[in-house]
Parts: structure tokens; sequence; C-alpha cells
């Protein structure tokens, strides 16, 4: 029983947010924080425009989307599959390892890097 009420909460503050990024843009709403990394340096971080990012996708705008921030566009399918694997856990080790390992992790740390450095180097 606590199992579906963990899954039911967690659900409906998933439709929450969704909503919240659905019906507000983040441009022009206050209700989102700024990045404090982009205000103390006048740098982007790797995460900067991810909250447009997802307001964008959730109005169809795919175009606006990977120009705030086209690391986490490419990424979200493999957060999707990170999650996945989270689920499928027990049921698939094999793939959980996998997607655990040292290797995969310093890929994908060494990726999103780059793109920070990239980023700010060329106004991406």
């Amino acid at each position: 029983m606590r199992k579906y009420v963990v899954i039911v909460v967690l659900a409906l503050v998933i439709m929450s947010g969704i909503g919240v990024y659905l019906v507000f843009d983040p441009l022009e709403s206050s209700l989102f924080p700024k990045c404090p990394f982009l205000l103390v340096t006048g740098y982007k971080c790797p995460g900067c425009g991810s909250q447009r990012v997802l307001h964008s996708l959730l109005q169809g705008d795919l175009i606006a989307a990977f120009k705030y921030n086209a690391l986490m566009v490419l990424f979200l399918p493999v957060m999707a599959i990170y999650g996945y694997a989270e689920i499928v856990r027990t049921k698939k080790p094999r793939l959980y390892r996998c997607l655990c390992s040292s290797r995969v992790i310093w890929s994908i740390f060494v990726v999103v890097i780059a793109w920070w450095v990239l980023r700010n180097m060329f106004g991406w």
C-alpha cells in the first residue's frame, strides 16, 4: 500500500511541475530562480537555460529549446534511459551496472565540462 501512495504522490508532483512549466514562461515570470553562477560570474553553467528548455518543449518548440540548451535537449533521452534503469534495477542489473560504470560516468562528465567551456567560448 505504501508503495502505491509514494507512486501517486510522485506522479502528482511531476504533473504539477509539468503544469507550472507549461503555463508559466521562465523568461517572463519571477516564479523561477535565476542561475546563481550566471549572476555572479556572467558565464553560463552547463544547466543554464534548462527551465526555458522545459517550457519550450512543453510548448512544442524544439528549435527554441535547442537554442536555450542543446545539451539538455540531447540528454533528455539519456536521462530517460537512466530513469528506466533505476526502475528496473533489480530486474535488469546488467543494464544498471553498464550505465553506472565509471567509464560511462566519466564520459558524461567530460561531455558536460566540454559543453560548459564551449558554450561560453562561442556564446552557445
